[in-house]
């Protein structure tokens, strides 16, 4: 199993027209985290894409072209890239050219954004939300499987037998579904044969079961291959020393974030309560070395996926030093002592 992390980028705003010095200095800290994952030995880094103040991550592939300089072999995905109001030829030619700089590394995760923002600021109408997800997707794919095109669809001009270019390093860039929780989206991964990762922010991960269930079976109702599915699961994450050390440094950036995002979509505020049952029952992947090794396996267990994504959330307060901190524990302590377990496991099967 693949194991990586993912970051919004969270950063207070500057609230100026230059002179970003937060921005600036965010944009250095998350250029460290991923030099520290790839040194370490982690497999993927994700940056998702948004169009707040209050994260730095709207241009994901650019970022992750200057991650891919000073890297060597961790895999640069997107966590997500927001197709239904992007230009599926432009996110093409930029991941590829991300391809090229990396010698192979890049990958695309796309998802129709749980924020709403970059709608109106890219002139699209939230009545066409699925609409232009499914179109973008189908000219994204095509694009990454032919050299020369044509296409014509509602919602952009055709291409009539037009290269796209460049073309990148691998035989065709991978290209994962991020879905929430909606069964549609299951099914579509799996009908198309992608591969699909389930962001998982609450309740108890058995919940989500049934989700992977349908994604395998949509899968196998349109003849492909089980053992070559791949699935990712994703949860917001942070590792200390020691349980308590964890929970108390992580819950002022969770409370601040799920806050700010509650109060946007009318939830009650979080409390310590039941931010310290999520810890124990729900997704929050919070804790010490060997209560995320067992919760990975947990994960692992009840979905079978192929990949576990580490969602970081670095609110004002923290420093950042606490934060190279929780990476390294999760390449150094961590990550070897699951993919051992799961060795034996598959030996033993």
């Amino acid at each position: 199993m693949e194991l990586g992390i993912s970051s919004f980028g969270e950063i207070k705003p500057d609230g100026v027209a230059g002179k970003a010095m937060n921005a600036h200095q965010r944009m250095q800290e998350t250029l460290a985290e991923i030099k520290l994952a790839d040194e370490i030995g982690l497999d993927v880094f994700a940056l998702g894409e948004h169009h707040r103040p209050d994260f730095i991550i709207s241009a994901p592939e650019v970022v992750l072209s200057a991650a891919a300089a000073i890297t060597k072999t961790i895999r640069l995905s997107s966590s997500v890239t927001v197709l239904s109001s992007a230009d599926p030829v432009r996110t093409f030619q930029n991941f590829a050219s991300l391809d090229l700089i990396s010698n192979g590394r890049a990958e695309i995760m796309a998802g129709r954004g749980s924020f709403i923002e970059s709608f109106p600021l890219f002139g699209y109408d939230l009545k066409d939300y699925d609409e232009l997800f499914t179109e973008k997707l189908d000219l994204l794919l095509k694009i990454n499987q032919q050299e020369v095109i044509s296409w014509s669809g509602k919602h952009r001009a055709p291409i009539h037998n037009q290269g796209i270019y460049p073309r990148p390093y691998q035989s065709s860039i991978p290209v994962w579904l991020a879905v929430g929780g909606t069964p549609a989206s299951a099914v579509r991964a799996g009908t198309l044969n992608l591969p699909m990762t389930v962001a998982i922010l609450g309740g108890t991960p058995d919940r989500f079961v049934p989700f992977v269930n349908l994604y395998r079976q949509a899968a196998q109702k349109a003849g492909h291959d089980m053992n070559q599915l791949q699935l990712g699961i994703n949860s917001q994450f942070y590792i200390a020393d020691d349980s308590q050390r964890a929970a108390n440094e992580f819950f002022p950036s969770y409370e601040l974030l799920m806050n700010r995002v509650g109060k946007e979509r009318g939830w009650s505020p979080i409390t310590r309560d039941q931010f310290e049952y999520m810890r124990q029952y729900g997704p929050l992947m919070v804790g010490s070395p060997q209560q995320v090794i067992d919760k990975i396996l947990y994960f692992h267990e009840l979905f079978g996926n192929t990949r576990y994504l580490a969602q970081m959330i670095t609110g004002h307060d923290m420093p950042h030093a606490k934060t190279l901190h929780a990476i390294e524990l999760f390449g150094t302590k961590v990550a070897p002592v699951v993919r051992k377990e799961l060795a034996k496991s598959s030996v033993v099967s």
